[in-house]
């Protein structure tokens, strides 16, 4: 059992990663040395910049070409760097728009004979226009602020971009101005706002998401929407281009009610708006059909459960006749788009794997894609995207357990899909990853069937015993899949078994397996996720003096709450966690949502139940040597549930140490030092407490 025993084994981790209380880390200058070990063919941390993925294909209205945004990271600025490429029907794969600056959100007309796209090229985000058979290319805005959402009319003469409206507001109080060449402290902040911050964003500036539209030949954007609501995309063109349909939460309790928005028409003329649905509930993704007649979208009637699954409706156009047009589909559905023929193609996450299906006039929805996604780098989450053409054909974002995202084709018809790139074709080419294998058994605690992936390293030899790693993925309304996971990957290279799986609260499983977490989180995931662990072990080639746990955000409560209902584990590591959720629901950023959906009300009012849920409520059984690790501006979970963990542990005399990653958010591995920082910390600490 873990303990006291490690004192000595914790001096020398302390020495080497340089961790003491109240000093915050420098990642890059702190980070612990990774041997040279050129003759090794495994991952290694530095392999993380060389990491290539596709993003937000676009296919060609004819279907016969492809745009996509390529994402690279750049060693010297420890950054992303995005280009737009291109690939013909002949597969002809080239540059399109590339430099040293960031191109993004690339958008065909729909003669297909341009290109709009977003670039930073003179120095801020503008819309540029980019010309395909003459090759020619200029800004089509000069604005202050970030546009997004940009959305070609059908005509081609405008196009459509939400955008943020700054606000301003007189300050509460006039102060004496500072004599010339005084310096003179900041001046307070004044704070008023519902929602003033949020996480990866830090404190938001006042102002609200507007719509615009700009000439598609370049001059002044004119804002047709206003208030003090946001606005947000997809945006839809109607067939006359001077109507838009959007979704907005326009209630005047739209604070208070953060899930409640609608779907809206806008007339460019007048800049009447007009309501389209009227239910409590998110009404949004709206997509026109083809003969102009009928708005498709995405919602549910809000129940206030944890996991409510977005559902597929559709309404005429002048929002009458709303109906249900999937009902014993228990998935949630996500980004949807009409055939020329009347058939709605989406996406959705189904047992761990991201689907692309399509719903035809007679009623019937048949999948025609899986392995969708690769987007997150870093672990094997779900995401990714699609496009679809004028004739059929998709293209999407192809991954798999050993490759990020690549470019792939298919058509809704069923074609097989081809996969059209490999980015990382040069690095795989010498860099053997571990094998990932697919594991299904039932829970302990009632005999739920249950869904896994163990990642054994590279050079596997099943005669020997490895230490194994139960990585827990956040959430808790999440899915892991076969997907390809960095961070994984990197402690499989290391030398350790890893599990991941999807304890009960686990999205692509459908409405009730996800709430069996309502109200009730932690629930029984402890007994799920045991389930996996013993699962592992009975194959034999694991060390089981060795095992070790992990886990970000939700998975950081899981493992907080794993130690302490057990021992069984020599150290862990508790991510980005929520320690105490009475704390939480009133510092974390969407303060505004979590009492209510994952709560039944106010902390005040259920004390009990928010104690009763907190990892903080059985601190006095950890004995773990335990590592905390969050970034410094998380605002989802604030590095103050981190600090009442670590200060806990110390009063109780737990071998325990604070990672703090400098200017972080949420996403901690959003910069490739952080992700690698986030790797090796976790493998110094395991490793240091290793019986041989």
């Amino acid at each position: 059992m873990p303990g006291s025993s490690h004192l000595r084994k914790l001096v020398f981790v302390s020495y080497a990663v340089g961790l003491i209380l109240a000093t915050q880390l420098v990642v890059g200058q702190d980070l612990p040395n990774e041997p040279d070990k050129f003759d090794d063919n495994t991952l290694k941390l530095m392999d993380v910049f060389e990491f290539e993925l596709v993003t937000d294909p676009q296919i060609s209205p004819d279907g016969r070409q492809i745009v996509y945004q390529r994402n690279q990271f750049d060693k010297m600025t420890d950054q992303r760097v995005t280009s737009i490429w291109q690939i013909d029907e002949n597969e002809n794969h080239l540059p399109l728009l590339s430099g040293s600056a960031n191109f993004s959100s690339p958008r065909w007309s729909l003669d297909g004979k341009r290109l709009a796209f977003v670039t930073n090229r003179n120095g801020s985000n503008q819309i540029h226009c980019y010309w395909l058979d003459s090759k020619r290319q200029t800004s089509l805005t000069r604005v202050t602020e970030s546009p997004s959402s940009i959305t070609w009319s059908k005509n081609g003469e405008w196009i459509a971009f939400t955008m943020r409206v700054p606000q301003k507001k007189n300050p509460m109080v006039a102060l004496p101005a500072a004599p010339k060449g005084a310096k003179w402290a900041d001046a307070p902040e004044v704070i008023d706002r519902v929602r003033y911050r949020a996480d990866g964003r830090g404190f938001l500036p006042r102002g609200f998401s507007q719509i615009f539209v700009v000439s598609s030949s370049g001059g002044t954007p004119r804002q047709i929407t206003s208030g003090e609501f946001n606005h947000s995309g997809p945006i839809c063109w109607a067939d006359d281009d001077q109507t838009l349909i959007f979704s907005a939460n326009r209630h005047p309790d739209h604070d208070y009610q953060p899930a409640n928005s609608e779907i809206y028409e806008v007339s460019l003329a007048t800049r009447t708006i007009k309501q389209l649905t009227d239910r409590l509930g998110p009404d949004r993704g709206p997509a026109i059909s083809e003969d102009g007649n009928t708005i498709a979208f995405l919602g549910y009637d809000d129940k206030y459960l944890g996991f409510q699954a977005n559902k597929l409706y559709a309404m005429n156009r002048d929002g009458s006749n709303v109906r249900e047009l999937i009902g014993n589909l228990d998935r949630n559905i996500g980004s949807i788009n009409w055939t020329a023929s009347g058939q709605i193609v989406f996406q959705y996450d189904d047992h761990g794997d991201t689907k692309l299906a399509v719903f035809d006039s007679s009623g019937q929805t048949s999948s025609f894609a899986n392995r969708v996604g690769g987007a997150s780098l870093g672990r094997p989450y779900g995401g990714g995207g699609y496009s679809l053409s004028k004739n059929g054909v998709v293209s999407f974002t192809l991954t798999s357990p050993y490759y990020p995202a690549d470019l792939a084709r298919t058509t809704v018809a069923g074609e097989s899909p081809k996969r059209l790139t490999q980015l990382n074709k040069d690095l795989f080419a010498f860099k053997k990853l571990g094998e990932v294998e697919e594991i299904n058994f039932k829970s302990s605690h009632d005999g739920e069937p249950l869904q896994g992936w163990i990642i054994r390293p590279p050079n596997f030899d099943p005669a020997k015993k490895y230490p194994l790693i139960l990585e827990i993925h956040g959430g808790p309304f999440a899915n892991y899949g076969s997907r390809f996971s960095a961070e994984l990957q990197l402690f499989a290279a290391h030398g350790y078994v890893v599990l991941y799986m999807n304890p009960r609260g686990s999205t692509s499983y459908g409405q009730k397996f996800a709430n069996f977490i309502h109200h009730n989180y932690p629930g029984n995931d402890y007994e799920d996720l045991m389930s996996g662990v013993d699962e592992v072990i009975a194959k034999g080639y694991v060390d089981q003096k060795n095992l070790y746990v992990t886990g970000g955000s939700g998975g950081g409560v899981l493992t907080a709450w794993i130690i302490g209902k057990t021992d069984r584990f020599r150290a862990a590591v508790v991510a980005k966690p929520v320690i105490n959720w009475y704390s939480f629901a009133l510092t974390a950023d969407m303060y505004n949502y979590f009492y209510k959906y994952w709560f039944p009300g106010l902390p005040w009012d259920h004390p009990e139940e928010y104690m009763k849920r907190s990892p903080i409520s059985l601190v006095g059984n950890v004995k773990t040597p335990t590592m905390l690790l969050t970034g410094t501006a998380d605002y989802r979970t604030p590095i103050s549930e981190t600090e009442q963990y670590y200060q806990a542990l110390k009063l109780q005399k737990v071998e325990t140490v604070m990672v703090r990653i400098p200017g972080a958010s949420h996403g901690i591995a959003s910069r490739p030092s952080r992700l690698m920082a986030k790797v090796a910390y976790i493998l110094k600490w395991f490793d240091s407490h290793r019986e041989e």
